[in-house]
């Protein structure tokens, strides 16, 4: 019935997406396994993407060649960018989106890539010989043949649902838990452990008053997630809103702590530590008298609205109760309560950097399963987990990225070096290369690496090529230009900062925090006529290169000193046990871990200094 498949990905979501898509686009043959194709990329909690350092890996994952970024842009209801007041390493693109659209946009270019297939049913097992996964069984008793296996079953292993005393099995509200394959992987010697989320009410925006609300608009020339020309910006945007909790809310929600799963011990896994319910919030911070509500639309023609900062497990009557005591939601209609989610993930130290299993040959795990929170997060591991899976099937090299190529490589490295006790998210102090990882530039360091492997296309980077060509030629022209007092120092005077007394180039003026490109085109005319010839893209990476160009070279210099770590490559199986001047925790983790090379060895937790000069004299020898 079925052919033998180059790649089975198993889970439909964010990283199941970018998984199946990324492995067919680089040849391979793929089956997409989901239990509801009508589900396909659904936004189980918030309807939106990016945000601070989630949106660099958007921008990653695009410049890859992934789709979240164009599928983001063809959803997109809003769009900011946050941290705009800060340096550009801070800088975050988020968007506000139509769940409805993004999730049929997914399964749309899912069904237009010609090497993917699809089978709807859930998926029990899998097939493992000699140590070495060979396809999955499924519900109803069908073996299907693979060379490789990807697991991105988010929160559906084994999942419950909490809703104040009530539980019931699910893996998203209206839809089942998946039994049978954690149970496989632990008999196969793996360490499996628990985790919770959560997710809020949602209710009816026709019953809210956004007069007592405070209107959050979006970005006056709003840009969009994806490098390519297959997208445009936002003419139109849709407003969000934000109101706060009060003592009243926080009182009522009180009165439903003794039947919360939360506290009554019900919920074993740890949640979210930044990302915490609402009781949580009033349980963990109960000196604040209000804490922000977000009031997101979930799309373009639907009623439905997303109460982001009221994630909450309390039951129903309670939060019915006290979400209408909340400003503009006095007369609030539910459509549904919130829930708590608790599910089974395995302990990322078990992975290799490419995301496949060390005890099973040729499987895969991405996303939730790794003990991770967040769309972005999910889809950035399905895509690599993609891209290595294809490539094993290939015979080819494997592909990694370093903690200094990419957030994306931060985030696995962090994974699989220091493991997670709690849901991981990314954010932006993670990184320590983080002025080189922006995300205005994810094109630049990537696209050439995603061209190398199949994944991005010509088009993607020739357009990335002359990007960098035009900017190289606009730095240089603008450290040869020069400008006179006599035409400027009245426009310098207009801004507040000081005059010049003699001919300064461009470069040089452009360092000071008052000026800007946009500021240089109003002081000279004949600049501005120059300028005008180069695209907005342009002219923002050669802006932020010249006015950050010294805390630049000295972040490159850093990750130069560390790259000679990274290329030391540690022989396969190397007996950590066999050293004796290890330390004990040194020995465990090191073994346990087996790192590829010293720059990860020196990355996991546990592993002293100490016991990084004993290997290296070691491995010298």
């Amino acid at each position: 019935m079925f052919p033998k498949y180059d790649v089975i990905v198993v889970g439909a979501g964010h990283a199941g997406c970018e998984a199946a898509h990324a492995a067919a686009k680089m040849g391979s043959s793929v089956l997409l396994c989901t239990m509801n194709m009508n589900t396909i990329a659904q936004m189980s909690c918030n309807p939106a993407m990016g945000g601070v350092a989630k949106g660099q890996i958007v921008r990653e994952i695009d410049a890859l060649g992934g789709m979240s970024g164009i599928i983001s842009d063809k959803s997109m209801i809003q769009f900011r960018m946050l941290n705009r007041s800060k340096g550009p390493a801070m800088w975050s693109p988020r968007s506000q989106n139509d769940r409805m659209r993004f999730a049929e946009e997914w399964r749309l270019a899912l069904e237009e890539t010609p090497q993917v297939d699809f089978w709807q049913e859930m998926v029990t097992g899998l097939i493992i010989k000699e140590k070495r996964v060979v396809g999955v069984k499924t519900g109803i008793g069908i073996e299907i043949a693979a060379e490789t296996v990807v697991l991105t079953n988010g929160t559906f292993l084994n999942g419950i649902i909490h809703i104040g005393e009530k539980q019931f099995g699910g893996g998203r509200t209206g839809e089942s838990a998946s039994k049978g394959i954690t149970e496989e992987l632990v008999r196969a010697g793996f360490e499996a452990g628990r985790m919770k989320t959560g997710t809020p009410p949602r209710v009816d925006g026709r019953s809210l008053n956004y007069s007592k609300m405070e209107v959050q608009y979006g970005d006056q020339n709003p840009e969009k997630f994806s490098f390519s020309d297959e997208t445009h910006p936002l003419k139109e945007q849709k407003s969000c809103w934000i109101t706060y909790t009060n003592k009243e809310v926080h009182e009522t929600l009180e009165t439903g702590f003794d039947r919360s799963p939360m506290f009554n011990g019900r919920i074993q896994g740890l949640g979210p530590r930044y990302c915490p319910s609402i009781e949580d919030k009033i349980n963990r911070f109960a000196e604040r008298e209000r804490h922000q509500i977000f009031v997101e639309p979930e799309g373009w023609n639907t009623v439905e609205i997303y109460v982001n900062g009221f994630s909450t497990s309390l039951p129903e009557d309670v939060q019915y109760k006290a979400i209408r005591k909340i400003a503009g939601f006095e007369n609030a209609k539910m459509f549904r309560p919130g829930y708590a989610i608790e599910y089974d993930y395995f302990p990322p130290t078990q992975l290799k950097l490419t995301l496949e299993t060390q005890l099973v040959e040729n499987l895969y795990f991405a996303g939730q399963i790794n003990g991770t929170t967040g769309y972005e997060e999910a889809a950035s591991q399905g895509l690599i987990a993609g891209i290595n899976a294809s490539l094993k099937v290939q015979e080819k090299d494997p592909f990694l990225l370093k903690r200094s190529d990419a957030y994306i490589g931060v985030l696995i490295d962090d994974l699989i070096n220091k493991g997670t006790e709690e849901p991981y998210r990314m954010f932006t102090s993670r990184a320590e290369f983080r002025l080189l990882l922006r995300q205005d530039n994810a094109d630049i360091r990537l696209t050439e690496l995603g061209y190398k492997i199949g994944l991005a296309d010509s088009t993607r980077l020739e357009k990335v090529l002359h990007k960098k060509e035009q900017t190289a030629r606009l730095i240089n022209d603008l450290k040869q230009k020069k400008l006179n007092p006599e035409i400027i120092n009245q426009g310098l005077e207009n801004i507040q900062t000081a005059t010049i007394k003699e001919k300064i180039t461009a470069e040089k003026l452009l360092k000071r925090p008052q000026i800007t490109i946009e500021v240089l085109k109003t002081l000279d005319t004949e600049l501005n006529q120059y300028l005008e010839k180069f695209e907005k893209d342009q002219l923002e990476q050669a802006e932020i290169q010249i006015k950050y160009d010294s805390y630049i070279e000295k972040e490159q210099q850093m990750v130069d000193k560390l790259s000679n770590m990274e290329d030391y490559i540690i022989p396969q199986r190397f007996d950590y046990l066999a050293i004796p001047a290890l330390s004990a925790e040194g020995k465990q983790k090191l073994h346990k871990i087996q790192p590829e090379t010293l720059g990860q060895a020196s990355r996991i937790s546990g592993v002293s200094p100490a016991d990084l000069s004993i290997l290296t004299v070691y491995l010298g020898r």
